[in-house]
């Protein structure tokens, strides 16, 4: 079996399911996450390819620094506990980025 994630670039319009904000595409990336509220949606089992079929919400419970000095949003499911982690995007809240970089929950 590949053992690399295969990429499926969805980039698309949505409304967050936990703040309610409207959120526009991303653009240069596919948008996977709120950037008001950093929460996102269980849906994909590989990025963009949305067969995931628990549904979840993702709640942001850190963050880690990447390559490249990107950050990326550690998630947990509050439904399944499943652990997921997507790229910061350039217009997330940061105030929202460094709350979770002061007062890191252990994952």
């Amino acid at each position: 079996m590949d053992s690399v994630a295969r990429f499926t670039m969805i980039d698309e319009n949505f409304t967050c399911d936990v703040c309610g904000q409207e959120v526009s595409k991303l653009e240069y990336s596919a948008r996977d996450h709120c950037p008001y509220c950093l929460h996102s949606k269980h849906v994909d089992i590989n990025p963009g390819d949305r067969m995931c079929a628990c549904l979840g919400v993702l709640k942001p419970v850190a963050i880690e620094k990447g390559k490249k000095d990107r950050y990326k949003i550690v998630y947990r499911c509050e439904k399944c506990g499943m652990i997921k982690k997507n790229v910061a995007a350039k217009d997330d809240n940061f105030d929202k980025i460094i709350e979770l970089m002061a007062n890191p929950l252990k994952y």
